[in-house]
This record gives structure tokens, sequence and C-alpha cells, in this order.
């Protein structure tokens, strides 16, 4: 028993994706096996999924991996639960409405543009990395009303630090004892969680400073509430920091594969650069182009599809709970996968073929509900998806317009699934201007 665990946490270290695929393919829709010190189940039907996640929700609570994220998030949307949840989400909610985000268009246009006027032809560079300094400065600019540009690498980096010990230490069976020694690792991560820290209290400092008022998140915030109902910095810091960089991280990833993807493949990168030249020519596109970008937003659907940047969900039941049949005990935990999910040939036929036509309605009414969950569901259901829609599809056609892009390592895709499902190693990219063959 314990050389088979050993095995299985070995196994998880070195392919973690490819894992969760064979037991869900050995074991069928509701597999339990043990992970180190925990009873753990994967749930691979649709219909399962949709019971964790909206119909029976009430009788799960967050995994451990959101419960390690605290050590960065501290107490905010993410990571809550109950009535602060709740609270803090309907207070947030207007800033994602879509009539909010559609005054965002414009902004995420000009610093997209601005970013891509400093590449230039021939140059290498990294893509995921560049694509993470953009988000950031889009999010901390429309939500935050805050210029963090000349942070961004640094920021990057420090968020690039933290999340590499959060996702080696969740593999381990005691890997919360880890953080109390003073190891490398340790002090690496302490050191990064406080520069992030940093970029928060300054932006929290200067909204201070500069009077409240404003219609951006941290304002609304600062001014919730009333006497002892007032939000303390520490709480307006943890929401701010779950916004800021789970809110950047995920679109990025999202970015970096879908270029990956456009850069191996010509025939559809030219169907998609037709779409962008008839529906917004030589202008920068604007928000009332959108809904004319059909194949973009299948391109983008398939993208979340193959590649999804949260991979993983884990839930942890808080009473008996029926799965498909089987009985699942309380306190275990409840793996959803969207990795899995998302390459099942019952509902992908050749599921690791890139097919924008799956999103044709047909073909996608065809389809259980919860085939396809990148955002998650229920009330926890990510409360930036139209924000990240819509930047998405701006930047994508605001880069295409200006650049291709050529893969330097072009062969098989390496991942580094941690916390998101990062490219392994990058993405180095050789630029070229778009008016080249």
């Amino acid at each position: 028993m314990a050389s088979a665990m050993v095995r299985l946490l070995l196994d998880f270290a070195r392919d973690p994706t490819g894992m969760l695929q064979r037991i869900a393919r050995d074991s069928g829709d509701v597999a339990f096996f043990r992970f180190g010190h925990l009873d753990e189940v994967l749930v691979s039907h649709p219909d399962l999924v949709e019971q964790v996640l909206v119909t029976q929700q009430r009788l799960f609570s967050k995994g451990r991996a959101l419960q390690e994220a605290k050590r960065v998030l501290g107490e905010g949307l993410l990571t809550s639960e109950g009535d602060p949840h709740l609270s803090h989400r309907r207070l947030i909610q207007p800033l994602f409405h879509q009539r909010a985000i559609g005054g965002y268009a414009d902004e995420m246009v000009a610093i997209t543009d601005r970013l891509q006027q400093g590449w230039k032809e021939g140059e290498t560079l990294d893509l995921h990395e560049e694509m993470m300094r953009l988000t950031l400065a889009i999010v901390a600019r429309t939500v935050f009303d805050a210029d963090i540009q000349g942070e961004a690498r640094e920021v990057g980096a420090a968020l690039t630090a933290v999340i590499e010990v959060l996702s080696h230490r969740l593999v381990l069976p005691f890997g919360s004892l880890l953080y109390r020694l003073p190891v490398p690792a340790t002090r690496r991560f302490a050191r990064s969680r406080q520069r992030l820290d940093r970029t928060i209290d300054a932006m929290i400092g200067e909204r201070r400073r500069s009077g409240l008022g404003g219609t951006d998140l941290l304002s609304l915030l600062l001014a919730a509430g009333e006497g002892d109902e007032r939000m303390s910095d520490r709480q307006v810091g943890d929401e701010a920091m779950t916004i800021l960089l789970a809110g950047h991280e995920t679109t990025a990833v999202w970015l970096t594969w879908t270029l990956m993807v456009l850069a191996q493949r010509a025939d559809l990168e030219a169907a998609v650069r037709a779409e962008l030249a008839a529906v917004v020519g030589d202008r920068p596109p604007r928000l009332e182009d959108l809904p004319a970008l059909e194949l973009t937003d299948r391109v983008l659907h398939e993208s979340l599809r193959l590649y999804p940047p949260v991979w993983l969900i884990g839930r942890r039941t808080l009473a008996v709970v029926e799965l498909g049949g089987h009985v699942v005990p309380a306190g275990t935990i409840v793996v959803l996968s969207q990795w899995v999910v998302h390459r099942d040939p019952r509902w992908y036929p050749q599921p690791e073929r890139f097919d924008p036509d799956r999103w044709l309605p047909a073909a996608v009414e065809a389809r259980p509900r919860f085939a396809f969950f990148p955002f998650g569901g229920g009330t926890r259901r990510c409360i930036g998806e139209g924000f990240a829609w819509m930047e998405a599809k701006l930047v994508l056609a605001t880069l295409l317009r200006h650049w291709r892009f050529t893969l330097n390592r072009p062969g098989t895709v390496r991942l580094a699934p941690r916390i998101t499902l990062r490219p392994r190693g990058g993405m180095p990219v050789t630029l070229r201007r778009a008016s080249h063959p």
C-alpha cells in the first residue's frame, strides 16, 4: 500500500494531467484513490460535475489547493466561504456587469497597442511573459485605475515563484509543514509574497491619499460599510490581491496557448486574419466588433477546451454524498478536472485535435452542459468571466493585426500544470510583421 501511494505521488509530480486521465480511463466516472494521507475521488462525468458545483454545492467546501492559496490571497473572493464570500461578491459584482466591462474595451486595446509597439521585427521573446505583463497592466488600469506597468516584470516574477512553491508543496503529503522550515523555497516564497503585498499596499495607500469617491474596485472596497462593518486594509488587500492576480494569470495563459495554436496552424491563422480584416479592417478593434468575430470566438473556445488555464478544481465533502451510485464519505476530496472532461472522446471525438467547429451551435447543443466548465460553476463561478472573454478577443484582434509568431520550439507541447496550466519553459517565439508572408 505504501509503495503504491509513493508511485502515485511520483506519477502526479511527473505527469499530473496524464495521471488523472489514466485514473478516469481505468476506473470510470467516479474513481476512488488515496493521495498521500487523503482519500480522494476523481469525478469525470459532466452531470456529476454539475451536481458538485451547482445542484448540491452546499454539501461541499473548498479543497486543499484553495486552502493553501490563502497563504497568498488571504480571505479573498476566491478562497473565502459562507457569508463573507457572498457579501463581498455582491459588492464587487457591479464592476463586472456587462455595462461596466464594456467601458474597459478602449483601454484594453490601448494598453495592448502600447505593448506591441515596443516589439521589433525578428525579435525573440517569451510570449507567455509578455502576456503576463499585458494582462496585469490591463486589470490594474481598468479595475483598479492604477498604472503598474513599470512593476509588471517584478510582480510577474514574484507570482511565478509563489505559484511554483505552492504547487510543489501541494503534491507533498505534509507540504504545509515545510512553510515553518527556513529552507530556500520557504524564504523565496516569503520574499515573493512580500513583493506582491508591497504593490497592493501602495495601491491602497495611493487611493486613500487621492480621496475616495471613484468607481474603481479599491474605492468601492474602501468605502464599503460603516463603523464596525467597514473593511480593514487587510481585507481590502485580500480582495485586491485576488482580483489582480487571479484576474490576469488565467487570461495570460489562455492567450499564450491560443497564439501557440495559431502559430502552428497556418490555415486557421489565415482564416482568423481574414475575419479580422473583414470586420475590423485597418483600425483598432472596438467593443461593437466582437459579436461579428465568430471564428475568433470559436478558436478561443477550442483553446480553452484543450488547454484550460484552470485544469483542476477540488472540493471537500461536508457530509456523506451519493455521486453516480457511489457513496462518498464526509471529508473526502472530490477532484474535478477540466483537462480530463474536456478531452473525453464521449463529448469530443478525436479530442486531441484542435477543431473550432466543435463550437458551432448544433455541436454545443448536443453535449452535456458541464462537458465544458473552464470558469467553474454555481455560486463560485468566476466573477470575471465576461471581462476575460472581452479581453481575450480584443487582445487577440489587436496583436494579430500587427504580428505573426513563429515558435522557437515547434513540436511537442510542454506543460507545467501548477495552480494554472502554464507552458513549461515559457513560450519563446520570433516576431514577424503581419504584412510579411
